[in-house]
């Protein structure tokens, strides 16, 4: 069995029950004020954002390092076997869209 409490270790238990609830309710009213709702709500889409341009981030430098290796040799030359004729249909393309473009406006 359990000893006897005395009076004012009753009180005295009351009194910290008190105290860890008035402590709750306070968390508790922390938690469900507006302004802490919109600033974990702000929190979660920073963090979503963050995450979306770091893997944009790490996509376009994958993409980046792939094309440098197809056009630049492992010694860092460029490749000209590769450049020449990547500029060549460049050119075409761009030549084609210029004649396309005025042959709309005549």
């Amino acid at each position: 069995m359990s000893e006897a409490r005395t009076p004012a270790e009753i009180e005295a238990a009351i009194v910290r029950r008190r105290q860890d609830l008035a402590a709750t309710l306070d968390e508790l009213a922390v938690r469900v004020h507006p302004r802490t709702i919109a600033a974990d709500a702000k929190a979660r889409a920073a963090a979503a954002v963050d995450r979306t341009a770091g893997r944009a981030y790490v996509a376009v430098n994958r993409a980046v390092s792939d094309v440098r290796d197809r056009f630049v040799s492992e010694e860092g030359e460029p490749r000209m076997d590769r450049i020449v004729p990547v500029a060549l249909v460049a050119v075409g393309v761009a030549g084609l869209l210029l004649v396309s473009a005025r042959r709309r406006r005549a």
